[in-house]
């Protein structure tokens, strides 16, 4: 029955009962016209979900698929049909991140990054800008990426550097093929600038309190966020005093933290004075990778979102330069830190914390991020 004979047959039962419900016959009438109705919304829902599937392995092809063919081809199905692929996140940045792993440099700046670019790959072009940066692409060796803008000003990875700090040089990246792709956040505690308390440690609660704004609790979490991880947390506490760093890992487990609730004097509190670079790294993978069930942002975005967790962390001022940010960083004393309580569930790479302590000693900024439910 089409629906014009739907109306139809509704107009010939058009009169109800003294109470006005419908007539009699009419009600099993609906119920059945209803049944039809959601068995071929979920058929059409079935071959929508079998096309965005089939659509998704031919971009993948054309991705990871060196040659300028393979790129001609890409960019023309990208910008004349806009292809979605039914994943939450953006297609352009996954596209970006896989051109720059598997195409040739001369062959991007040949065909991606040609002058008269489609306007709809701009964002294609701002992530492939860099993402080439991070693999240690020097962008000034190629005229048409040192001439042209790929990154306007209004763009949100405008704020980043054109070039690779050095404590960007070990970024990960997953290992992917054209059928998928495998990759894990590092975030076990290393062996490394281990500075643990012996115990039993203090159970006295330090008379600090929390003083992080809603803006600064939200840069901090920038790139747990993102990376859509279970659950995360941040702190800032600001000391009356210059605190050495070497007493920081005494004063982390008495501060009224929700991460560490419960925490006795016994219970396992491991914590590693750690580089910047390794602090870095660690929230470029949780932005960009993602957490257990997401795919993250890719590394694009995976490399702004780490530095604006980095910025909140340090207590850099709101609007600073990304030059600003990393000085303050560098000045900055970070540590990592696990513990065995609620919060924390000691998943082996699904929980951590970072603790920064600022260049003048007088603040103390914590992030506590898990990915178990």
């Amino acid at each position: 029955m089409s629906d014009f004979e739907f109306e139809s047959a509704k107009s010939t039962h058009s009169s109800g009962d003294a109470h006005g419900g419908p007539p009699q016959g009419d009600a099993s009438y609906l119920r059945k016209r209803g049944e039809q109705l959601a068995d071929r919304h979920a058929d059409a829902v079935r071959q929508v979900r079998e096309y965005e599937r089939q659509l998704a392995h031919v971009v993948r092809m054309l991705a990871f698929t060196p040659g300028r063919d393979s790129l001609v081809n890409l960019l023309r199905l990208l910008d004349e049909k806009r292809p979605s692929i039914g994943s939450p996140r953006p297609l352009l940045p996954f596209v970006a991140s896989v051109l720059a792993e598997h195409h040739q440099v001369s062959d991007l700046v040949a065909v991606v990054f040609e002058p008269r670019g489609r306007e709809y790959l701009n964002e294609l072009r701002a992530c492939l800008f860099h993402e080439l940066v991070l693999r240690g692409v020097r962008t000034d060796a190629y005229p048409a990426l040192r001439s042209a803008v790929h990154v306007p000003p209004w763009h949100p990875l405008f704020w980043l550097p054109a070039h690779r700090i050095d404590v960007e040089s070990g970024a990960d990246f997953p290992r992917r093929s054209v059928n998928g792709s495998a990759y894990g956040v590092p975030s076990q505690l290393p062996a490394e600038g281990r500075v643990d308390l012996p115990t039993p440690r203090t159970s006295e609660g330090s008379a600090l309190h929390d003083t992080a704004t809603a803006d600064v609790r939200e840069s901090i979490v920038a790139a747990v966020r993102v990376g859509e991880w279970a659950g995360h947390g941040a702190w800032v506490f600001t000391l009356d005093e210059a605190l050495p760093p070497e007493c920081v890992p005494a004063l982390l487990p008495t501060l009224p933290m929700g991460c560490l609730d419960g925490l006795g004097p016994t219970d396992r509190f491991e914590i590693a004075v750690r580089p910047l670079d390794e602090i870095w790294r660690l929230l470029f993978d949780t932005a960009s990778m993602g957490g257990m069930y997401d795919s993250g942002v890719h590394g694009a975005y995976g490399r702004l979102w780490a530095w604006r967790s980095i910025a909140g962390l340090s207590g850099a001022p709101a609007g600073a330069s990304a030059e600003e940010v990393e000085h303050r960083a560098r000045q900055s004393t970070w540590f990592h830190f696990e513990a065995d309580t609620d919060w924390f569930h000691g998943d082996i790479d699904s929980d951590y914390g970072v603790a920064a302590l600022s260049p003048d000693r007088r603040r103390i900024a914590v992030l506590a991020a898990t990915d178990t439910d």
